[in-house]
């Protein structure tokens, strides 16, 4: 099994795709500014103490206050609490030895009993702005490595429920409680197991710098400033994925392909082979075909094999996915056992679209009727088996004689969503456009007023291709009369994510000016 992660480099950020066997099962838009992603640690401000949901509201910078409930504060917090003001007062140290914790707080305790209004405090983001509802805290700050997860005012060593072996628990367990320092917990992550000390300790020693970095930070922010702040999603999806199975790292940007090694020689220098910087003239998600992937793979009805589909409904509670079996019904002897065969093959594009789009909370599908409980046991064992590889959490319950399989997962990020329908950008919608051909007639003034009044010498156009083939088809092309008028050639790039009447032009510098 082949897996490849393709970092698209955009104006406004990145677009990465994970594929596996070269299908599309993970893709995310970074865009550059973000802010409060998951794992993010902030200075925030008690703005209001609800004792009525015994919670808080706290002031991180967004324009609706973060949640904080009591729950999540954590046993520690009077300890965090008080070296978040020793820090403030720049007289503390990053290391935590000899620090003294203050009594764990009682877990049926009320949030006016440890928070006051304006108290500067310590957070973590664990679930980002989701529509009308600004982020969710957390206290209980971690910061998560390739082997291990930092826990700071913690002493407990805890080892993944992944890991069965009981021999690999307890070395691990062993080993780490011997190297951690003074006031600190790990959490060992599955892909530890296996490990040796020496990797291990690396990572374990990046984490220690990370929180001291933090530290420093701390003694002279100020309320909203982010003190710890996650990697960007290219490298936390490295972290998390860079195993054995993993074949190609392919980014086309030198700056981020630049960055992206550094990092890779930190956590896995065997590794840096892998990445690959792309330098071809076609876009990078239209030669590696994610551009048409995403087209197919979002929007209400979905494909799966041999003729059958997926309608995926969304609401503010649920999603509701119904399958059915399209032209398929005609293929088998009978009906219970086209039932199962679609089921099955709706199982592993299920799986996928949950990862795809990250789908989070309460997930319902409605498979097609089976009468043989084994046939029903087939299909939740089958989508249990796909759900492996999902790193988020999640519960999958067996299917009900209606047929219907129910599935949480957690939810820490908006869904991703991706128009597939496109509206016609010469119309907008209303059914009526002038000729096709009239594109081509707006390109060459465009690029008539760019390469003469404005005097750029080196342009790109991307547009879609049919309209790149009116351009550069025959051996006297479109392009070709271009260079001997002007004396300037001109790139042309197809990109089917564009309308078939649209284009745009960037300078030699990659910048856009004029779409």
């Amino acid at each position: 099994m082949s897996n490849e992660l393709i970092i698209n480099s955009t104006q406004n950020g990145c677009r990465i795709a994970l594929l596996k066997n070269k299908q599309l099962v993970e893709f995310h838009h970074e865009e550059d500014g973000n802010q409060f992603n998951v794992g993010d640690i902030y200075l925030g401000s008690v703005k209001k103490v609800v004792q009525g949901l015994n919670a808080a509201f706290i002031d991180i910078g967004y324009e609706k206050d973060a949640f904080l409930h009591y729950l999540d504060l954590g046993p520690q917090v009077q300890s965090l609490n008080k070296f978040t003001k020793l820090g403030l007062s720049k007289n503390v140290s990053h290391k935590l030895t000899g620090f003294k914790h203050e009594q764990d707080i009682n877990k049926l305790g009320k949030i006016n009993q440890v928070l006051t209004k304006n108290q500067k405090i310590l957070v973590q983001v664990v679930k980002e702005p989701i529509s009308t509802k600004g982020p969710r805290l957390s206290c209980e700050l971690s910061i998560a490595g390739r082997y291990l997860v930092l826990v700071p005012f913690s002493k407990a060593v805890n080892v993944s429920k992944r890991i069965s072996d009981s021999n690999e628990r307890k070395r691990l367990s062993r080993l780490i409680s011997s190297i951690k320092p003074e006031n600190f917990g790990v959490i060992i992550r599955t892909v530890a197991e296996g490990k040796d000390v020496k990797e291990l300790d690396k990572d374990l020693r990046n984490l220690l710098q990370i929180w001291e970095d933090g530290v420093k930070a701390l003694k002279s922010a100020k309320p909203r400033d982010k003190v710890i702040g996650e990697m960007n999603r290219a490298n936390s999806i490295l972290r998390d994925v860079l195993n054995e199975s993993f074949d190609s790292i392919v980014v086309d940007d030198k700056a981020l392909h630049d960055e992206i090694k550094q990092y890779i020689q930190k956590i896995a220098p065997d590794k840096e082979k892998l990445l690959k910087l792309y330098q071809s003239k076609v876009k990078i998600f239209e030669s590696f075909s994610v551009e048409k992937q995403l087209k197919t793979s979002f929007g209400k009805s979905v494909s799966i094999a041999n003729g059958g589909y997926l309608i995926i409904e969304h609401t503010e509670a649920l999603h509701v996915i119904d399958v059915n079996s399209g032209n398929k019904s005609n293929q088998e002897d009978d009906q219970e056992t086209t039932a199962l065969k679609v089921n099955l093959e709706a199982a592993a594009e299920v799986a996928r679209q949950l990862r795809l789009r990250d789908m989070g909370g309460i997930i319902v599908v409605d498979f097609i009727d089976m009468r043989k409980s084994d046939n029903r046991r087939k299909v939740y064992e089958r989508i249990k088996e796909e759900m492996k590889s999902d790193r988020s959490k999640h519960t999958v319950l067996p299917l009900s004689k209606f047929g219907l399989l129910q599935i949480t997962r957690q939810r820490v990020r908006p869904e991703l969503n991706i128009t597939t329908r496109e509206v016609c950008p010469t119309c907008g919608g209303t059914g009526q456009i002038t000729a096709a051909i009239s594109i081509a007639d707006q390109v060459e003034k465009t690029l008539d007023y760019i390469l003469t009044s404005q005097n750029e010498k080196k342009i790109t156009v991307s547009m879609h291709p049919y309209l790149e083939a009116y351009f550069t088809k025959g051996i006297i092309s479109k392009r070709v009369k271009w260079y001997l008028k002007y004396m300037k050639w001109v790139n042309i790039i197809e990109d089917s994510s564009l309308g078939l009447t649209e284009y745009s032009v960037l300078n030699s510098r990659g910048e856009l000016i004029e779409t």
